[in-house]
């Protein structure tokens, strides 16, 4: 599954479903493992678990032992994930089973699809991972939600798990050999958040790459920064993409200069008024943007492989009839993704806030009034106040872009002596994302207001001008000081849901 058709469940409400052959295959790993497992020993069907596994389980005691480990590692502390992250989630657990090297019975899979179809999300708190036998407690809460237990969310109410599934007609899952440990055991919540982190990352380099044009068509820059000559000379693929993207966003415009021509003139002055080179968060932007296009290209690339990966213990072959016990459950994979994709999103962040700092600083642009005042100087202050809490919230981005990646420690009896803390990373990214979109929608507001004080808007390009449109529709054009807080979330909102593509 690409990210397109992720994406199409997650936010735009297309079903899941289950092609017959692939329940079949299901079904068959089902009965296969049943068939292999009597009077051998694996894990987590007649042993305990981690530490315990050398102690063996009674036959009769099999199906307890499933209902265990659910409830038991349902142990998780703090804010409950939103419902996007916890549906994502259960996508890639559910397409972990699809692979039919689980061994589990297909109605684990039939739940599955019935919680995502139907809108019941588990209540799974967002602490208590270590990513490493997999994301253990926060997938127990999934767990119990499918065994018909604990809580989840459903048409916007916390509710029993139990009363939801009576009023949707569903039958709770009784676990058999293996359920509990195969709905516990992989990398689905840092997957499924890493996903979400994703799609929302991308569509922050989009505005980065539209802000910036703006941004230069602000400052009437010369276009030679965008030249394809230029960009490409550097040999990075990402740098001459966001240079290309960047000259399609701006065609059209009237307010950029064209430096092929205008070097040809004659110019007699001894001081320029014009710069002839921008700063750096103005001209710089495809060497910036560029390392970032190219992360998350590859961060799709990672989890995307997660995503349709087998990442549980044991995994059961019935082409080789083996059950292999091995480590698919760690996730370092996608924990050092989301360490770099927040990295890469702090710098974008920073780049934002850079090229507000110009939008607000007269003495540095020479062409704006102090914060963008259309007001009396003194008297009113603009966006003044707005920088302070995009500077506080990119500040915040970089503490929390030091590396989650490399922080492991021991658990578990030391049997978890190296893990990956995948989940922690993820949701660190989650966080900076959020931050970023906050920073985003200020210099928006802080864009659309600098246009309006060049009265400049008839000369943007088409796209730019499409979408300084749209925010004035949001933010009008504004004098006298009122309350930006609203303001700023109804941009937020705005840029999180529009529907762009230029990537």
């Amino acid at each position: 599954m690409q990210l397109t058709e992720i994406e199409d469940v997650l936010f735009y409400g297309k079903p899941l479903c289950i092609p017959g052959e692939i329940k079949e295959r299901i079904a068959e790993s089902h009965r296969f493992l049943t068939k292999f497992a009597k009077d051998k020993v694996i894990y987590g069907i007649n042993t305990g678990f981690g530490p315990m596994a050398q102690y063996r389980v009674n036959d009769e005691d099999v199906k307890s032992l499933q209902y265990n480990i659910i409830r038991s590692h349902s142990c998780g502390a703090g804010e409950p994930f939103p419902e996007l992250y916890v549906k994502a989630a259960m996508m890639a657990r559910y397409f972990t089973f699809a692979a039919g090297k689980s061994g589990v019975d297909p109605r684990a899979l039939d739940l599955l699809q019935e919680f995502i179809n139907r809108g019941i999300y588990p209540v799974i708190p967002q602490h208590g991972s270590v990513g490493a036998s997999g994301d253990l407690v926060q997938l127990a809460h999934m767990a119990l939600a499918i065994i018909g237990e604990g809580e989840v969310f459903y048409k916007g109410e916390r509710r029993s798990t139990a009363e939801v599934m009576k009023i949707e007609g569903l039958t709770p899952l009784v676990p058999t050999m293996r359920e509990g440990l195969a709905l516990n055991n992989g990398t689905a919540m840092m997957t499924g958040v890493g996903i979400v982190n994703l799609h929302y990352a991308k569509m922050l380099l989009q505005y980065a790459v539209i802000a910036s044009v703006m941004m230069n068509e602000i400052a009437s820059s010369y276009d030679d920064f965008m030249s394809p000559v230029l960009n490409g000379l550097k040999n990075h693929e990402g740098q001459s993409e966001i240079a290309k993207l960047m000259l399609e966003v701006c065609k059209g415009t009237q307010c950029m200069r064209k430096r092929a021509v205008e070097m040809f003139h004659r110019h007699e002055e001894k001081v320029f008024e014009h710069k002839v080179q921008p700063y750096y968060s103005l001209r710089c932007v495809p060497q910036i943007l560029g390392p970032i296009y190219e992360a998350f290209k590859f961060t799709e690339k990672i989890l995307i492989e997660e995503f349709n990966a087998v990442d549980d213990n044991p995994v059961v072959d019935m082409d080789t009839e083996t059950v292999y016990h091995g480590g698919n459950f760690h996730g370092d994979y996608v924990s050092f993704e989301m360490d770099k994709l927040k990295i890469a999103t702090t710098k974008l962040t920073m780049l934002m806030e850079r090229q507000l700092n110009y939008l607000c600083h007269d003495r540095i642009n020479g062409i704006l009034p102090p914060f963008l005042n259309l007001g009396t100087l003194g008297l009113t202050y603009g966006i003044q106040a707005m920088q302070f809490t995009a500077c506080s919230t990119t500040a915040e981005c970089q503490t929390l872009s030091n590396s989650m990646y490399v922080h492991s420690i021991p658990n578990n009896n030391d049997n978890q002596d190296i893990v990956s803390m995948g989940t922690n990373s993820a949701i660190l990214a989650k966080r900076v994302i959020d931050n970023s979109y906050q920073v985003m929608a200020i210099h928006y507001i802080a864009l659309v207001q600098a246009v309006d004080c060049l009265e400049i808007a008839d000369k943007l390009s088409p796209f730019t001008k499409e979408i300084y449109t749209e925010v004035r529709n949001i933010v009008p054009k504004f004098i006298e000081d009122t309350p930006k807080d609203a303001d700023i979330q109804h941009v937020i909102d705005y840029l999180r849901t529009k529907k762009i593509n230029i990537l």
